[in-house]
């Protein structure tokens, strides 16, 4: 027995040591699988997300009776309505935030003109007479052939880099849409037949695991799909909690865009707690170009509006619906945000909900078991 030890030992250090030297090859390998894998990773995600809407779509009156019609087109019909419920929010939110948009670009191209006379003006008054700017230009002895051909050969290379630079982005972004279609795809195979995978999942489990492993993984899971639905829920509620206090204060103070700035505020809110800083931004901008006055108090309203959403708001909506106090809530973001950016933040919080129910239900176990222990104790 200790030989089998010795070697089980000598085995993981020889691994580990062939870990270390090929780390560069593994890592590489690693990521060229999961640029493979990637697009089924996405559809996951998007499956996952859909599916939210896709149960409560099926959970309507209609789609209950099993002897009706279209209780047979149940899963299809749910499965177009949640696509087309996001196709019209995305919609809903780009035909209210581009054009005001649009208008404020072509407000600030308008005002360049005057200000660009402006300028010529003022340096008309320190302009030099012809005749010196004439013996100056020949007193350099330029040629003027050579510096000719030079600024065609750039021009030309700059035009080349440009084209070249263009065709690589159109690739890119064929490229990512075609990713999307078939991540799309995925997730739709995924919706059709989720039950089906459930109970293969299931039987996988039962069959190569033992019966405390299975059900300490289907309890694990269940928590986390528990935690990430509701985080995903409340996250889109505190998104229109913020975007209607945004737009009902721009309206009460009295500011410019007040529609378009808070509907982009609340888009933009779907990212934890800094979200909304970067739809104020453009917010900020669009103001500047009527007011710049306006634009300074605009700052400072949401700077006060999003120092409530992230110490009052985000914690008690998201956190209480994940079941998640608001101090971790912060912790979760902030160490999420610190590690993996972006996606880091959306992930912090729902995995530490999940991690916060599992420990605090072992805790509770254990607790409950010493009890009865120090009480059987006491008896004896």
């Amino acid at each position: 027995m200790q030989l089998k030890k010795t070697w089980g030992y000598l085995i993981g250090a020889a691994l580990l040591l062939l870990i270390i030297k090929y780390s560069e090859s593994i890592f590489n390998g690693a990521k060229n699988i999961m640029s493979i894998m990637m697009p089924m990773i996405i559809g996951c995600a998007i499956a996952y997300v859909l599916n939210i809407l896709v149960s409560k779509i099926e959970s309507l009156p209609v789609f209950k009776n099993p002897n009706s019609k279209i209780y047979k087109f149940k899963r299809a019909v749910s499965i177009v309505g949640a696509i087309l419920i996001i196709v019209l929010v995305f919609y809903l939110i780009i035909q209210i935030v581009i054009p005001q948009l649009m208008e404020t670009f072509s407000v600030v191209i308008t005002g360049i003109p005057p200000v660009l006379e402006k300028i010529a003006k003022w340096l008309s008054q320190y302009e030099m007479p012809l005749p010196q700017i004439e013996e100056l230009i020949n007193s350099l002895n330029l040629n003027w052939p050579q510096l000719v051909q030079k600024a065609i050969s750039y021009i030309y290379s700059r035009v080349e880099s440009v084209f070249s630079i263009t065709v690589k982005l159109l690739g890119n972004i064929g490229g990512i849409i075609f990713q999307f279609v078939v991540s799309l795809i995925f997730a739709l195979y995924i919706l059709s037949g989720k039950e089906k995978l459930k109970c293969q999942f299931c039987s996988l489990v039962d069959v190569y695991l033992k019966k405390e492993t299975g059900k300490r993984i289907m309890y694990v899971l269940s928590t986390a799909n528990d935690s990430f639905s509701k985080f995903i829920v409340g996250q889109c509620t505190e998104a229109v909690i913020i975007g209607v206090l945004c737009t009902a204060g721009m309206f009460i103070l009295q500011f410019p865009y007040a529609t378009m700035v808070g509907t982009l505020i609340g888009a933009t809110a779907l990212l934890p707690i800094i979200g909304a800083y970067l739809g104020a931004a453009v917010g900020a901008f669009m103001i500047l170009t009527v007011s710049p006055i306006k634009a300074i108090a605009f700052l400072v309203f949401i700077v006060i509006l999003q120092q409530l959403e992230g110490n009052l708001i985000y914690p008690r909506v998201v956190g209480s619906s994940i079941g998640l106090p608001g101090i971790w809530v912060l912790a979760a973001v902030t160490i999420g945000g610190g590690l993996g950016g972006i996606i880091g933040m959306l992930l912090a919080v729902p995995i530490t909900a999940t991690i916060y129910k599992l420990v605090k239900t072992d805790v509770a176990k254990k607790t409950a078991l010493k009890e009865i222990t120090s009480k059987d104790s006491a008896s004896l």
